[in-house]
């Protein structure tokens, strides 16, 4: 038991300062977003999937392809359009002969989703169907064609970017796949030095050199760290009731939560919202999480989690407005 906690102080020690690298060579390609960065971190330690929402322009896609060339694990980019498949993500049978007996056998060609690190782009621009295309590789890890499954390889991290001024022609994730996300992260626009910044760097022929900080074994282990970070009971009751007060039929629930939302986070919001908090706090060294870091994660968590109803679109009332309200009486 001794020796298991020494291994694990070590290990922190190890995350603490790959935390510190990644996020150093990343501002040698990504101008700003130290938030999005950091809770893309973790997530991406936590074994989750991030949902991310901004204008097109904000270095979205940079930033994933960068992570994953650091962390030297396999990318893939998929473009989701009206007309993209099932099989065009998970891969699909191809019937070939076999030279040596002349006889036709079925051959499974892996799909784009067989990678480590996928980026998932404009994923409310293609129709339901393909949409579920990913949801047994997120929560599973695998992928089912014909009579067989294939198990993807880990880590696996899906990062789904979604525009929000362009509506027209999309079809909106269905709130049992946004559920599936750990964190949905909005990107804004960068302040007026960052933009200069940003132009004066990709407007010269300076080309940055990337170095890879952590291995693909280093991040499985790291991962099994956090789970393994203890918790005090305190910490675990403020996420659960947190979570709770968010459903308009539970006890005790706020009356603005009765009036203004229609559905509210599920057990699955708890679970993120413990597993964002010892996240956040083995990237920072520490060894155990307090009631603060389920605070800095919960909007990340709550935010598409919360279905507000037609008294709150009147008001003008968004879920993050709703977060803050629950946070403050808490």
């Amino acid at each position: 038991m001794q020796s298991q906690i020494k291994d694990d102080t070590t290990i922190l020690k190890d995350l603490k300062r790959a935390n510190d690298l990644i996020k150093q060579e990343l501002a040698n390609v990504i101008v700003g977003q130290e938030t999005i960065i950091e809770e893309l971190l973790i997530s991406l330690f936590s074994r989750g999937h991030c949902l991310l929402v901004g204008v097109p322009g904000l270095a979205k896609t940079l930033l994933i392809s960068t992570l994953a060339q650091i962390l030297n694990l396999k990318f893939n980019r998929i473009q989701f359009t009206p007309d993209l498949m099932p099989s065009d993500i998970t891969g699909t049978e191809i019937l070939e002969e076999d030279r040596s007996t002349g006889k036709k056998v079925f051959r499974f060609v892996k799909g784009p989703v067989f990678a480590n690190i996928i980026l998932a782009d404009e994923i409310n621009r293609t129709p339901p169907k393909t949409q579920a295309a990913l949801l047994q590789a997120m929560q599973e890890h695998e992928v089912s064609a014909g009579n067989e499954t294939y198990k993807l390889e880990t880590p696996f991290f899906v990062m789904a970017t979604q525009n929000p001024i362009e509506q027209e022609g999309t079809y909106p994730l269905p709130e049992a796949q946004l559920d599936r996300f750990m964190f949905s992260l909005w990107i804004d626009y960068p302040s007026r030095e960052e933009e200069k910044l940003i132009v004066r760097n990709t407007t010269g022929d300076i080309e940055s050199k990337l170095k890879t900080v952590i291995k693909r074994k280093n991040i499985l282990n790291l991962q099994n760290l956090v789970r393994r970070i203890p918790i005090a009971d305190h910490v675990i009751d403020y996420a659960v009731d947190l979570t709770r007060k968010t459903r308009p039929k539970a006890e005790d629930t706020p009356e603005y939560i009765k009036e203004w939302v229609s559905w509210g986070a599920g057990p699955r919001a708890c679970q993120y919202l413990i597993l964002g908090a010892k996240s956040r706090c083995a990237l920072e060294g520490r060894p155990t999480p307090e009631i603060d870091d389920v605070k800095r994660v919960s909007h990340s968590v709550l935010r598409h989690r919360i279905v507000t109803n037609f008294n709150a679109e009147a008001e003008g009332i968004q879920p993050a407005d709703i977060i803050d309200k629950l946070l403050e009486g808490m």
